[in-house]
């Protein structure tokens, strides 16, 4: 009787071990690769930093992968999948086609880190810490970014045009649901919207809107947009317009100022403000950067945590994305920079392409 006790008691500590073990395991980490690539930070900023200074909207664009990434089955890296004889990726899904960009900006940086850590860090994770530098390059927010997802090996193309990614022509309902289903608030959802302060849109995601919505268009806003985008589908369709009229280029709060005017190019950005309950948060933002930064960072880290995968449920990207680094060559593993928690170098320093002293150099995650 006695040695059942003790062995049913030594089951159930080593139940307990195991599942702490495995729980552990599938926790995300700021420092993740601490010890397996410790210049990680440093070498992705430096690239980001060097498209941004050559195209300042690819901050945008670069943060539009991450987003477009976690909202199809999780961020798990599988936007960056090419076509197969077997599968469609997601690259040509509605959503994406003709509109997400950035990939051979990716594709540097994937081959940057390799020849640094060769199979040690996921796409996954590359396109976390890209959409964070993105935003930190426009003047924007920082954040400790959460690392340790594994690349999927899979892509959906049927679930990126399902629906789960809003399109421009969403209802307030509707991004609300859509942001809900992925265990987002409604507060994310406008803040995260915040993102449409940096970017551009074709002009056939925002043509009904300029030409057929007037109750809630400011005219001489529509008027002007209607110059580069002809009512009639055709030559105009992929001329582009900037979200944010005033400071395309910053990442600050004139977004929600543009809302409170009836400027909101897309309709899914008007719907935040039209009379419905997220008037007061667009408000709220519009007064206070603060409080915009507050929240945007917290969604951007909740829109991280969206399903990712961990442990030995995929893959560290090494040779199966076809968009990045094949198998990698035989290099020299370069010496490791080791640095310390950061103090974020000046900005516009970055952005401007001002060469940068040595000792400014400091990143931290």
């Amino acid at each position: 009787m006695e040695y059942n006790k003790q062995r049913t008691m030594l089951i159930a500590v080593l139940l307990i071990i195991m599942w702490s073990c495995c729980y552990n395991h599938a926790q995300l980490s700021s420092d993740f690769y601490k010890e397996s690539c410790p210049s990680l930070f440093y070498a992705v900023r430096r690239e980001v930093q060097r498209a941004v200074t050559r195209e300042r909207r690819m901050a945008a664009s670069l943060l539009r992968l991450f987003f477009h990434d976690c909202f199809v089955n999780g961020c798990d890296g599988s936007i960056l999948l090419d076509d197969t004889s077997s599968s469609m990726g997601e690259k040509t899904a509605g959503p994406n086609n003709n509109s997400v960009r950035g990939f051979d900006v990716v594709d540097k940086i994937k081959s940057r880190v390799e020849r640094l850590c060769p199979g040690v860090v996921s796409c996954a994770d590359i396109l976390a810490i890209i959409a964070r530098d993105s935003v930190l390059l426009l003047d924007g927010p920082g954040w400790s970014v959460k690392l340790g997802r594994r690349d999927s090996t899979t892509a959906s193309f049927t679930t990126a045009n399902s629906g789960v990614i809003p399109p421009p022509t969403s209802t307030l309902d509707n991004l609300i649901n859509r942001f809900r289903a992925q265990g987002l608030s409604s507060r994310d959802m406008v803040a995260l919207s915040g993102a449409h302060t940096i970017g551009q849109a074709r002009c056939v995601t925002f043509r009904d809107r300029i030409y057929n919505e007037s109750n809630n268009i400011e005219l001489s806003f529509a008027l002007s947009r209607q110059r580069s985008c002809s009512a009639a589908s055709g030559s105009s369709d992929n001329n582009e317009a900037t979200l944010d009229i005033h400071s395309p280029g910053r990442f600050d709060l004139n977004y929600y100022r543009q809302l409170l005017n009836y400027r909101g190019l897309l309709t899914s950005d008007q719907v935040l403000y039209s009379g419905g309950s997220t008037d007061s948060l667009v408000v709220s933002y519009s007064r206070s950067l603060n409080a915009f930064y507050r929240d945007f960072v917290r969604g951007m880290v909740k829109m991280g945590d969206i399903k990712p995968l961990t442990g030995s449920s995929a893959e560290t990207s090494k040779e199966e994305k076809k968009t990045l680094v094949r198998t990698p060559r035989k290099v020299e593993r370069s010496a490791h920079v080791f640095i310390r928690d950061l103090r974020f170098i000046p900005i516009r320093s970055l952005v401007s392409g001002n060469s940068l002293p040595r000792e400014n150099l400091r990143f931290r995650n």
